[in-house]
């Protein structure tokens, strides 16, 4: 069952129950998971990273793995490396998060060192480029199937000030190319009054 969704009405356990129900991940299961994860992401880990966290071993919920990966996007690094280390630090301390991150960085960057001495010899040939460029375009359609699954918990909840600001960040940095720092600037304040305002009124 994915955790997108809700769960039927005659399991009577939600999506908080099922995940805080799921024991905690070791060293060794932190490392393999995301060594699977770095491995069978050709072409960008995070749709893999979500499926196996979210998912396959029900270790966050949806909402809460968008609120850590928005996090990491304001840590310095690429954000997947952030995300292994933040998640495994949430469950293992420090040696949870080198497990995570020794599993996402260790095996691709020795398979990475191995095609490219590859590439090196046979990188000319017309068929490879073509090849590539196909690998290309999956990974494009990959991360936009991300993109969608990730904004359904907002969807959901039919909350518009959030839609709005996601929309607004979207049309800020995709179409009028302002400059990321400058929008996050903006947008990050109005995120977080907007997050407290809607819950001092569901307190109210």
């Amino acid at each position: 069952m994915s955790l997108d969704s809700p769960p039927a009405a005659s399991s009577g356990v939600d999506i908080r129950q099922i995940v805080d129900q799921t024991p905690p991940p070791g060293l060794i299961a932190l490392f393999f998971a995301f060594a699977k994860m770095s491995l069978a992401g050709f072409g960008g880990v995070l749709p893999f990273a979500r499926r196996a966290i979210v998912e396959q071993h029900r270790w966050m919920t949806a909402d809460e793995f968008n609120e850590t990966f928005a996090l990491c996007h304001f840590l310095p690094g690429p954000n997947i490396v952030n995300l292994s280390f933040v998640f495994g630090s949430r469950f293992r301390g420090l040696a949870g998060g080198l497990a995570a991150f020794l599993g996402l960085v260790g095996p691709p960057m020795v398979l990475v060192m191995g095609l490219a001495a590859l590439y090196a010899h046979f990188g000319d040939i017309p068929v490879l480029r073509r090849i590539l460029a196909g690998i290309s375009c999956a990974a494009v359609g990959l991360l936009v199937a991300t993109v969608f699954r990730m904004m359904m918990p907002l969807l959901k909840r039919r909350e518009l000030p959030p839609l709005l600001l996601m929309v607004a960040v979207f049309a800020g940095i995709g179409l009028a190319r302002w400059p990321l720092q400058f929008v996050l600037l903006v947008a990050v304040p109005i995120s977080l009054g907007v997050t407290i305002l809607m819950q001092k009124r569901a307190l109210s």
